[in-house]
């Protein structure tokens, strides 16, 4: 019975956590990252630990070539001074120092070619980890896109509906709008039409005359001779010249 329970709960529970997850997918692609950092530093540690590993054994075996070079030397000195005995006992350690050496650099290249497989295989794997990531980021921003996309268009497909649902109320709208402009045009006209411009035309020509007369009388105290002014004055003269002087002719 109890089990039952259990199992009912971890199963809401499950259902739960897979919503929250379809909620936050950023929250879930992130924890991912996260475990994937911590795994490569994981695997970084152990891959340091074998490459300590096959330094040891670098060094071991430039040490026991360093020792076999000066164990041939001797054993070739006391071979060529008769120290037979002598001789014989660094020939002994030769040899075993050869096998020693012989297996050291066979586990120094295993070592090296593991290590080699290691880094390959990791570099292998943080690629394909991050290409899926990558590819999924690209995933949810499009998921993330299309679903805004999906919700606007849902908002205008209602924004239509609703429009064209108050479409008779726009049109008598529209229909007052212009009756009001079109009234407002023709009383515009009317008054147009009924102003008297005589007036306004009298005022005008007066308003010119006075300007006309003020400018000249500022000429005259100024000196100036106005364009006008000066054909103005140059036609009479002409006719009194033409016409001549009546007293003149009588005399």
């Amino acid at each position: 019975m109890f089990s039952r329970l259990a199992n009912v709960f971890k199963g809401i529970l499950s259902l739960f956590i897979k919503d929250l997850e379809r909620q936050n997918p950023e929250a879930l692609l992130e924890l991912e990252q996260e475990n994937l950092r911590k795994q490569i530093a994981n695997f970084n540690q152990g891959l340091a630990a074998h490459a300590g590993l096959a330094e040891r054994l670098m060094s071991q075996v430039r040490k026991q070539e360093t020792e076999e070079r000066e164990l041939h030397a001797r054993t070739t000195a006391h071979l060529r001074a008769g120290n037979k005995s002598a001789a014989a006992q660094n020939a002994l350690r030769l040899q075993g120092l050869a096998r020693e050496l012989e297996e050291n650099r066979r586990q120094l290249a295993q070592a090296e070619e593991t290590y080699q497989n290691l880094t390959k295989a990791r570099e292998v794997a943080v690629n394909a980890a991050r290409s899926k990531i990558e590819a999924l980021k690209g995933a949810i921003n499009d998921m993330r896109m299309k679903t805004a996309m999906a919700e606007m268009n849902e908002m205008a497909a209602g924004m239509v509906s609703t429009i064209g649902g108050s479409g008779d109320t726009l049109n008598r709208l529209h229909e007052m709008v212009e009756e009001e402009r079109t009234k407002a045009a023709g009383r515009a006209r009317m008054a147009r039409d009924s102003m008297d411009m005589s007036e306004v035309n009298l005022k005008e020509a007066e308003m010119d005359a006075l300007a006309d007369q003020a400018l000249a009388e500022f000429a005259a105290k100024e000196g100036i001779a106005l364009p006008g002014a000066e054909a103005s004055s140059e036609a009479p003269a002409a006719s009194r010249s033409m016409g001549g002087n009546p007293q003149s002719e009588s005399q």
